[in-house]
């Protein structure tokens, strides 16, 4: 009896230790889940934008078709200095909305509301009404937070530049680049969960021409 009553016990030990070891694997690979959901979330919705750019127009009146910019920027509405900006064909039609599709949209990092949180928010910011005789609001989406610093560069088909501005007022690109390279580095000191997130975005863009058909 006493031999039984001590292999019992090992067996429940054994059993105990595999069902905690278990427990605290789920909880890992949860945090983990939770984690990664706001960032897969983010670039999600960041592809999108960028393969729908609406290419430039020429001419100072650009209506529906506004310029690519990338770098440190500012742009109108928005008071903390955004990382790019662009015109997209992501706008959601409605029918109680008097605008169409094409919505003008800026990517910043903000300080978090949170103080006690490493790292900055990444926010989206829109704005619908592009054609507005007035200072258009701007609706401002929390996309990510905990993030040290955005980068986006962009490729004009021979080398990648850090800076883009289809105004032609720093920079000589008239047209959108063929391709957007976002690289965001999570806040943070440990080697394990801060390494940078990378993604490549083609674009598929038109070029200018003065040329008369």
């Amino acid at each position: 009896m006493i031999l039984a009553v001590g292999v019992a016990a090992l067996v429940l030990a054994v059993v105990g230790g595999v069902f905690f070891a278990a427990l605290h694997l789920r909880e890992e690979t949860q945090a983990a889940v939770d984690g990664a959901t706001p960032v897969d979330q983010a670039l999600s919705v960041m592809r999108r934008d960028l393969e729908c750019a609406v290419t430039p127009t020429n001419g100072t009146t650009k209506v529906l078709s506004g310029d690519f910019r990338v770098g440190t920027l500012t742009s109108p509405g928005i008071s903390q200095p955004v990382a790019i900006e662009m015109f997209t064909a992501t706008g959601a039609l409605r029918d109680n909305a008097p605008w169409g599709d094409i919505q003008k949209v800026t990517y910043e990092l903000r300080d978090s509301t949170d103080h006690s949180a490493a790292g900055k928010d990444l926010y989206r910011s829109v704005t619908r009404n592009i054609m507005a005789v007035t200072m258009p609001d701007v609706d401002d989406q929390w996309m990510l937070g905990g993030v040290q610093s955005i980068e986006f560069s962009c490729f004009d088909g021979s080398q990648w530049s850090d800076t883009w501005d289809t105004t032609g007022i720093t920079s000589v690109n008239t047209n959108l680049p063929l391709a957007v390279r976002v690289r965001i580095q999570p806040a943070g000191n440990n080697p394990a969960t801060t390494q940078p997130i990378e993604m490549l975005v083609p674009v598929d863009s038109q070029s200018r021409t003065n040329a008369v058909l």
